[in-house]
């Protein structure tokens, strides 16, 4: 009798204690928030007023990635981000259209998948072994194109895309050189912070060890923990990769099981109704007269407007995206949206030392 009360006394006690805990941990959630969102208004007062496409690009979840990505520091962040700014006023990203690109994309060196990781993320798929032309600078602006894209077509839950980066055929002849892959990494850390939530290097050969040693340099250390190697007889490698990735989903040249073929004339009608979306969402009168690729806005029915998260902001999904500062194991939606890469993972993924980025996408029968 006396140890049937002890024990439910201290099952009551231990109910008591859990509830305690809950009371305190939603407390502390919801002061990081608030403390977090405080930081982003400090960084919205110091870069002044904005108008235009400057205005519409710095939601508060814009915001929120650039203090990210310089570790909460506001003026680092600020710089950071009038850099930005300054690049998108001259560079113009959204103004990109396909056809303007699209014979880089011929070959299928660069495309957006017809598929999502496990986490809801956009695809890209680069393949360097099938590089096409000699000009850098469209190069990297097809690059961008497909950057901007890939955020556009971001499910609302998602900010970020992931990279799966095939190496078959890649030699040091068809590898961009040391200035246009600096070039590369430095437009993704600079200008799209906390866009690239992982990439896997598949199988690269062994002769990319003398490029890789000199590339991984100008990353960032926030960048450079986002790469793994996988490689197909290292089996932790190759799980660490599916883990991201439904098999089914995964094409064969990643280890997966689907048999998928790039159309370039598929893919090229995807990317003019895109480029509707993109206008709409930026407020252009674009007519989207395409040349080169027989496609032209005229020809192509508007979709509905996806707005991606960078491109919008209401105060449920900012609030929310701020879950993302707290650390993993203290909030269980991060846990799962980031989840927290072992030792072991990490080391089965990284170069070894002595040896490096579907639309429309139509199965082989």
């Amino acid at each position: 009798m006396f140890s049937r009360w002890s024990n439910s006394h201290h099952n009551k006690e231990n109910d008591s204690l859990q509830q305690e805990s809950k009371i305190v941990l939603t407390s502390w959630l919801i002061v990081a928030v608030m403390l977090k969102y405080n930081q982003i208004k400090e960084l919205r007062a110091a870069i002044g007023p904005l108008s235009g496409r400057s205005l519409k690009y710095c939601t508060d979840a814009c915001l929120r990635r650039y203090l990210e990505a310089r570790n909460w520091n506001a003026d680092k962040s600020k710089k950071m981000l009038e850099e930005t700014l300054k690049w998108r006023s001259t560079y113009k990203p959204e103004e990109i259209r396909w056809h303007e690109v699209a014979v880089e994309g011929e070959t299928g060196k660069v495309y957006r998948a017809s598929f999502h990781d496990r986490y809801g993320r956009t695809v890209l798929i680069l393949r360097p072994g099938k590089q096409n032309t000699t000009s850098l600078d469209n190069q990297l602006r097809h690059l961008v194109y497909l950057i901007e894209n890939a955020i556009l077509n971001l499910p609302e839950t998602q900010e970020q895309m992931a990279w799966l980066i095939d190496f078959t055929g890649w030699t040091l002849s068809t590898s961009v050189p040391i200035k246009s892959a600096r070039d590369t990494i430095n437009l993704l850390q600079n200008h799209y912070p906390e866009r690239l939530a992982i990439a896997f290097l598949y199988n690269p050969p062994r002769i990319f060890e003398a490029f890789w040693k000199i590339v991984k340099y100008f990353m960032d250390a926030k960048t450079f923990q986002k790469v793994k190697f996988v490689y197909p007889k290292n089996t932790e490698s190759v799980e660490l990769m599916r883990s991201y990735f439904d098999e089914e989903n995964l094409p064969t040249e990643f280890g997966g099981k689907a048999v998928l073929e790039y159309n370039h004339e598929e893919f090229s009608k995807q990317m003019s109704q895109d480029d509707i979306k993109s206008a709409n969402l930026w407020g252009f009168d674009d007519k989207l007269q395409c040349i080169g690729n027989g496609h032209s806005g005229s020809d192509v029915a508007p979709e509905p407007v996806c707005l991606a998260p960078s491109a919008r902001a209401t105060p449920a999904s900012d609030a929310w995206g701020l879950f993302s500062v707290i650390p993993p194991m203290m909030y269980g939606t991060c846990h799962r949206l980031y989840p927290p890469i072992s030792s072991k993972e990490k080391h089965a993924c990284e170069m070894p030392t002595g040896k490096l980025p579907n639309l429309n996408l139509t199965r082989k029968t």
